[in-house]
């Protein structure tokens, strides 16, 4: 599974990061990311930087995406 955030609609809400800290994070700019371990995928952020979910992730990383406001949260699965 992998996951990508489109900022264009991320409302900075970061119900995300609550449900899911270790695949989203908030940056000072107000939006959400996904990140890799210790990698912030925010450069250039979008679908252009998409993050693996670890196994034992994918329950709340579904879970962040179906409770965003913005709907901007998208999984892909393999």
């Amino acid at each position: 599974m992998k996951v990508w955030i489109d900022q264009d609609l991320c409302t900075g809400d970061g119900l995300c990061e609550e449900i899911c800290p270790s695949v989203f994070t908030l940056q000072d700019d107000g939006l959400a990311y996904v990140r890799q371990l210790d990698e912030v995928f925010n450069s250039p952020g979008g679908s252009q930087q998409m993050a693996n979910v670890p196994s034992d992730q994918e329950s709340a990383v579904v879970e962040a995406s179906e409770e965003c406001p913005g709907e901007c949260i998208f999984v892909e699965t393999d």
